[in-house]
């Protein structure tokens, strides 16, 4: 049987009005996202596209409209800090406002990033650009009629958490609470202080214990792993009095639960201990790890409400909500007698 190598055609917005039996204009309205429209319209309109495998030239809708449903969010091709949860926030929230949300890589520096996004911008092919890295100055302004770029205040250009997550503001709360429970002598391993967020949780340890008239035995400046937490610990004398650490994060934690266990004492009973981050694995520890869980969906999500709204011209809805909440665990108990 013979074949023909004519391309097929493109099937057209009319065309798909008919099978549906609507107007073109009730598929225009739902191409854009606009809303409005009957569940029972929706659902023949989509099952139109699927049924004569539409697919809009968005260049060419972009061209007229402006309007194209798609909005970018761009990130470094490498860092030390996993984006993930934060871009699934960011993704969900965009998707529930109607949008296609790509992800794109851009190797190199600010500079790199910069001329990506702008490029992005004047493309016409994007609603909206979410830079999760710094751009250079001005990379935050599109060419003329382009598409708005929204730059998150979260991270450094190596991807190490600032802003608000590097609030170190739960640490007060931290040592509160376990001044509450008699504890009056600290001990706090910190992460890299090359991390902004490291620095802040020293500096609120420090003050929190002044502050409260506690003794502080000092700060061990840690690199992040287990095994500065459990050096730090195993390198404390038998009379330091110290009965709880404040730990950089879960990892660390982690080390100064295995420093007390190497040394013969119970975590709590002899040492209480918390970390941060709320890794998954730290609620099936024994004991369970106190915790502090950083809410990175909540600042994707937050990030890419405040493109939407621009792009819309609209106010952001959600509130300002903290990201950090503590979780008291098996990990922290009363500071021990005697």
């Amino acid at each position: 049987m013979a074949t023909s190598d004519t391309p097929r055609r493109r099937p057209t917005l009319k065309e798909v009005a008919r099978v549906a039996g609507v107007s073109h204009q009730t598929v225009s309205r739902y191409l854009r996202f606009d809303g409005g429209l009957k569940e029972s319209t929706r659902e023949r309109v989509d099952a139109a596209i699927r049924e004569l495998d539409y697919r809009p030239n968005l260049i060419a809708r972009s061209m007229r409209t402006r309007r194209t449903g798609r909005l970018a969010i761009l990130l470094p091709s490498v860092s030390t800090f996993s984006p993930d949860r934060m871009l699934a926030g960011a993704i969900a929230t965009g998707h529930a406002a109607g949008f296609v949300v790509e992800v794109l890589s851009v190797d190199g520096g600010p500079e790199d990033r910069t001329e990506r996004t702008l490029e992005l911008a004047g493309s016409g092919q994007v609603e909206g650009v979410l830079a999760l890295a710094p751009l250079t100055p001005g990379g935050d302004r599109p060419p003329a009629d382009g598409a708005p770029v929204v730059v998150s205040a979260d991270f450094d250009d190596d991807m190490r958490g600032i802003g608000g997550l590097a609030d170190g503001s739960v640490v007060a709360d931290l040592v509160e609470g376990l001044a509450e429970s008699g504890h009056r002598r600290f001990l706090h391993v910190s992460g890299s202080l090359g991390f902004a967020s490291a620095r802040e949780r020293k500096r609120t340890y420090l003050a929190t214990v002044e502050r409260l008239g506690l003794e502080s035995h000092g700060v061990v400046d840690g690199d992040w792993s287990a095994d500065s937490g459990r050096e730090a610990v195993r390198a404390l004398a038998a009379d330091s009095g110290v009965t709880a650490v404040i730990a950089g994060n879960d990892v660390v934690a982690a080390g100064v639960v295995r420093g007390a266990l190497d040394r013969g004492w119970s975590v709590p009973g002899d040492l209480s201990v918390t970390g941060w981050d709320n890794n998954p694995v730290g609620a099936y520890l024994s004991p369970a790890l106190t915790t502090v869980d950083v809410d990175r969906e909540r600042l994707g999500a937050r990030a890419m409400e405040r493109l939407v709204a621009v792009v819309r011209g609209t106010e952001p809805q959600s509130a300002e909500e903290p990201l950090n909440r503590i979780i008291w665990r098996e990990s922290t108990g009363p500071a021990p007698r005697g």
